[in-house]
């Protein structure tokens, strides 16, 4: 249930399209490599975008709304910060030049959030008639939060899903770039260029990783409107830390271990309320388990920050005693 006025909600997917349609055809035409001066104004107008969109929340619908999206986005953008590493590896195995990394990576998440929102949509549906499924997305983001501890998540190497590899099968696909174009003709043959893989592989990708971070948001409400902004938000500048950060990510040593904080918190959160409002016979007699304690919202938040906030200085400072030791 929407607990943001319906005329703000309207008013939102107006800027935010805007926003994409600048990103996409103003922006993204100018093939170039941004420079850090470039990324870094970028993203900080994004993350000044969604403070104050929290804040727009706070006014038109109270604390609580604000609250839970600013907590969404803080969860969906370290997700996507980790999920960073997958995109380095595309790029590279597909070799796109850099001159369009940009471009396509805008192309790519404008894919991905046309899934996530459809993936919303039916999470939202199944959530509103099926309370159970709280229990299952709380197991599945604690195995996960168990697998980022253990490193069972980290991958060097992409593999290609099975819808790219069915697609190589059907159609003619080149092995060279035609600048940012999807269609070339080569001896008089007309082929698809890599950068049709490249978007596919990006946007569906994206759609793996939603696995993780859409369960985890509904964690911290249930606001089909909120869950998504918190995602436009996120992605929101995903490029320009891609080109920031691309060297650095491997130097974020800690952060799995402060997601897997979060993701743990938020699948006990969930479980916790898939008890108050059980319905399933064999537990409690179908009735609502009510001396479980609720989570309040501000809560969730705090934890957040200091999970990710925490595993990001450590990271820093665990960079710099290395750095240290290795001039010494």
């Amino acid at each position: 249930m929407a607990e943001t006025p319906l005329a703000f909600e309207i008013i939102t997917f107006v800027v935010l399209a805007l926003f994409f349609i600048v990103d996409l055809f103003v922006i993204g035409r100018r093939p170039h490599v941004p420079s850090t001066k470039e990324c870094v104004q970028h993203i900080a107008f994004f993350v000044v975008m969604a403070l104050i969109f929290g804040g727009c929340i706070w006014f038109f619908a109270g604390s609580k709304p604000a609250i839970e999206f600013y907590s969404g986005w803080l969860t969906e953008y370290s997700l996507s910060i980790d999920n960073l590493f997958v995109f380095v590896i595309i790029m590279s195995n597909f070799v796109v030049p850099k001159q369009i990394q940009k471009y396509v990576l805008s192309i790519g998440i404008t894919i991905a959030l046309i899934f996530r929102g459809i993936f919303i949509l039916i999470g939202a549906a199944l959530i509103s008639r099926f309370t159970w499924v709280f229990f299952l997305f709380g197991a599945f983001l604690i195995y996960t939060a168990v697998k980022l501890v253990l490193g069972g998540d980290e991958d060097e190497e992409y593999h290609e899903n099975g819808i790219i590899r069915n697609l190589r099968k059907i159609i003619k696909i080149t092995d060279d770039y035609d600048g940012e174009k999807l269609r070339t003709t080569k001896n008089g043959v007309r082929y698809w260029t890599p950068m049709l893989i490249v978007f596919l592989t990006i946007g569906t990708t994206d759609v793996m990783f939603a696995f993780d971070s859409i369960p985890a948001i509904f964690g911290l409400t249930k606001d089909p409107f909120l869950v998504f902004t918190s995602n436009v938000f996120a992605l929101l500048g995903l490029q320009q830390l891609y080109f920031l950060l691309g060297a650095l990510l491997d130097k974020l040593v800690y952060l799995p271990a402060g997601l897997s904080v979060v993701l743990g918190f938020i699948g006990v959160k969930l479980i916790m309320e898939a008890l108050h409002g059980n319905t399933l016979p064999f537990i409690n007699g179908g009735e609502g388990v009510h001396w479980v304690p609720e989570v309040p919202t501000w809560l969730s938040l705090a934890v957040i920050v200091l999970a990710i906030g925490g595993a990001s200085v450590a990271s820093v400072i665990k960079m710099k005693s290395m750095e240290s030791a290795e001039k010494a």
